[in-house]
């Protein structure tokens, strides 16, 4: 699963391609060949061999779709670190995670892969007394099989890395807390919604003029000019827009008041506009390189040339509004799943195509005990969060907790790895192929002709003797003319993405 196994990329896509095709092909044949099995005359009992031989498959289990992936089974053996994981510390995370899975019962397939299939995996893991590695290692054995994934034509995923700042701030506006922290305005629409519910992290917003008009939300330069200020937003006050960009990109942050108490906030809607990395911005205008791209040397760049930092966060028109949670001092932050991220184990992945709960395993090496080092990362990994700019079958951001040390951790992570998606068993792709419908046995041709017949021997000098084919039946007689049933044909498509 390392760079050291990367799959054949071609052969996979050849694969997967062909798999979809030959899926649309025997969909359409059956779907014919039903057709015309209908519309015979009502006391007609002429059914053709072909429906005939596969009406078991009239209802196939088609194999799983992830769009605009690719994936290939793969046998617990083959993925590097397995066997070494401390798989009970993901069970535990994998529990949380189950938590709101189980309490919205049997939930029905979505559009997303797994759809509610993760409540089996969740239910036997409530029940299971289990205290070793081995014993967690052995359930996830059981009740997933393990998929190589990758986005497609493409060998390997992409992680980077976030965490949790810790800030300094203050209640009030002061002297030198300028910046405030702006919750959602109400009058922030995105359609469809409710203005008090939970609104997507992606697509248009809108504010009201008037009482009907609605026009794109302020971007970040005209918040950042006051466009909103004065309205009684404020949930607190920081020293630098730095922090404040610094804060919205990682979702969340522990707020340090002057006397001790802690605010913590988390993401609770943005203003609509894509986000725009302000690192890939300085890679591209020549500023950093690209291999010495950090979190950390963004900030000493935008500390050290504010007029700069000011243009460079403009850049960036998206803009995230927050919500005041109630947590501990030592509580970890909450993911969009709504429950506590665990550091090591927690990721956020894409929410429109995976289930939060979805366990992945992440094999590679990353600069975690230093900017030079190649860290060995064989770790079991639970999607529980989400991001704007986490998109695609094989895109991580892998939490590393609160503070500094996880910050200049999780600031030098953007790299190339490989993942493997755990499936529950009942959709197991293999084991769904089984029923797909394949073509009837050709039978052999009956032929009185003797020199149809292969010599076993072979014929003279050893040459084979080649079959000749039967001749060619006499012309059948034309339907008679009092009568004629004309055949109807209902074309059946099947959506392949």
């Amino acid at each position: 699963m390392g760079p050291a196994a990367a799959p054949d990329v071609r052969g996979a896509r050849r694969a997967a391609l062909a798999g979809c095709v030959l899926a649309a092909a025997l969909l359409s044949a059956l779907g014919e060949a039903d057709a015309r099995s209908r519309h015979h005359h009502s006391g007609a009992r002429s059914v053709s061999k072909f429906a005939e031989h596969h009406a078991k498959y009239l209802h196939p289990l088609w194999p799983l779709e992830i769009p605009g992936g690719q994936y290939l089974p793969v046998a617990w053996s083959e993925i590097p670190g397995w066997d070494s994981d401390d798989q009970l510390a993901a069970l535990k995370t994998f529990r949380v995670s189950c938590r709101p899975i189980l309490a919205a019962g049997r939930a029905p397939s979505t559009d997303k892969p797994l759809g509610g299939s993760l409540w089996e995996p969740c239910h036997a893991a409530r029940s299971a007394h289990l205290t070793t590695a081995a014993e967690a290692r052995a359930f996830f054995e059981q009740h997933f099989v393990p998929l190589q994934i990758s986005r497609l034509g493409e060998p390997l995923g992409f992680v980077t890395g976030y965490y949790e700042p810790v800030i300094e701030g203050s209640p009030v506006k002061t002297d030198d807390y300028v910046v405030p922290v702006y919750r959602r305005p109400s009058n922030l629409f995105v359609r469809g919604y409710k203005q008090e519910a939970a609104l997507p992290n992606g697509g248009p917003v809108f504010r009201k003029i008037g009482r009907r008009k609605l026009v794109p939300y302020y971007d970040r330069g005209e918040i950042e000019d006051g466009a909103i200020d004065g309205r009684g937003l404020e949930i607190c006050w920081l020293k630098s827009q730095t922090d404040l960009l610094f804060a919205q990109i990682q979702g969340s942050a522990r707020i340090k008041l002057p006397d001790g108490r802690v605010i913590r906030i988390n993401y609770d809607a943005h203003n609509g506009f894509p986000y725009t990395p302000v690192g890939r911005i300085l890679i591209e205008r020549g500023i950093i390189p690209r291999e010495e791209m950090s979190m950390h040397r963004i900030r000493d760049w935008m500390d050290a040339n504010p007029d700069g930092a000011k243009e460079l966060r403009r850049a960036n028109r998206s803009y995230v509004f927050f919500r005041k949670v109630e947590l501990k001092d030592d509580d970890e932050a909450i993911g969009a799943q709504g429950v506590p991220l665990t550091p090591g184990r927690s990721i956020a992945v894409d929410k429109g195509l995976h289930v939060y709960g979805t366990p992945f395993f992440i094999t590679g090496e990353l600069p975690i005990e230093s900017p030079a080092a190649k860290t060995p990362f064989r770790r079991l990994m639970i999607g529980q969060d989400t991001g704007s700019a986490i998109v695609g079958p094989a895109r991580a951001d892998l939490y590393f907790g609160a503070g500094a040390e996880a910050g200049a951790v999780a600031g030098r992570i953007r790299h190339p790895i490989a993942f493997a998606m755990l499936v529950p068993k009942g959709l197991d792709p293999v084991a769904r192929a089984r029923s797909l419908p394949v073509p009837e046995p050709r039978l052999p041709a009956k032929t009185n002709n003797p020199a149809a017949t292969p010599s076993k021997s072979g014929g003279r000098d050893g040459a084979t003797t080649v079959p000749t084919p039967d001749s060619r039946p006499a012309t059948a007689p034309s339907r008679p003319t009092g009568h004629r049933h004309r055949s109807h044909h209902s074309r059946h498509h099947r959506h392949l993405r």
